[in-house]
């Protein structure tokens, strides 16, 4: 964050700032180099600001649990950062109506107005850009997406899967899971790539798997361990501290206590 604070004293030329931690404003840079500290009373501030651009098609409800945690944990304050915008490509998806409640600006690319996925994806684009995305998250985004949208942003679209990648890609995850038979079952945010479900994997959040489960009721214990798994994640990656390095997410320690939650 960059602040003015009107002139520090030695010169006439503002005073201009960053907001530390511990609530102080350092001086870095005026006409006369210095460094002093003041009380964290900030006159004018300039965010430089991350953008988060969420893409739903449904009830959006990894959209609102990241939302909320935003709130929460006062993100935009914190880490500068902040969800900038939402996208359906389903014109009566109910993220959307929670979105307008909650004050985010939301626009609808239907899909179904474009001759190919290319089009539909330079549309989206368009979208994106407007809302000055630095971080594309999919949220219950039922489309596939083609090397236009990828390149446009590699290394910076979000997914989730419910399933403890690379075990069971695709649909009918939990069915698939109870079918063989499996003790332990989950979820998995990862980077999007070209192979569907087959990027690198960020964080996973593991769930048991009892005897009387069916589909439904694996699904919802499931869906609770999402709802925590990809805020923690978006942060991070907002933030740098997860990136793609080639075919992995690198990040610290720190990072990935955080990421594994079991």
């Amino acid at each position: 964050w960059w602040c003015e604070r009107g002139g520090c004293g030695n010169c006439p030329q503002p005073l201009y700032s960053i907001l530390t931690e511990v609530g102080f404003l350092t001086v870095v840079s005026c006409s006369n180099p210095c460094i002093l500290f003041f009380p964290a009373r900030i006159y004018r501030c300039w965010h430089i600001m991350k953008n988060i651009v969420v893409l739903i098609s449904g009830r959006g409800s990894n959209f609102k649990s990241i939302y909320e945690t935003s709130v929460r944990e006062y993100w935009e304050d914190r880490y500068g950062i902040k969800i900038a915008g939402v996208i359906s490509n389903i014109a009566d998806a109910a993220g959307l109506e929670y979105a307008r409640s909650s004050g985010i600006p939301n626009c609808v690319v239907d899909h179904k107005q474009f001759p190919t996925r290319e089009a539909f994806e330079k549309a989206l684009i368009e979208k994106t850009e407007g809302y000055g995305a630095d971080l594309i998250v999919l949220a219950g985004f039922m489309r596939i997406l083609t090397f236009v949208f990828l390149d446009r942003y590699k290394g910076k679209i979000l997914n989730i899967h419910p399933s403890l990648l690379p075990s069971f890609p695709g649909l009918h995850t939990h069915q698939r899971a109870l079918d063989a038979g499996v003790r332990i079952h989950g979820a998995t945010v990862h980077f999007a790539s070209d192979v569907l479900d087959g990027g690198a994997i960020i964080g996973q959040a593991a769930v048991p798997v009892f005897a009387d489960d069916d589909a439904d009721k694996l699904a919802a214990r499931v869906l609770t361990q999402e709802h925590i798994l990809y805020p923690i994640a978006v942060r991070l990656c907002a933030t740098d501290k997860v990136r793609l390095v080639g075919k992995r997410a690198k990040m610290d320690l720190e990072a990935s206590k955080e990421l594994a939650i079991l």
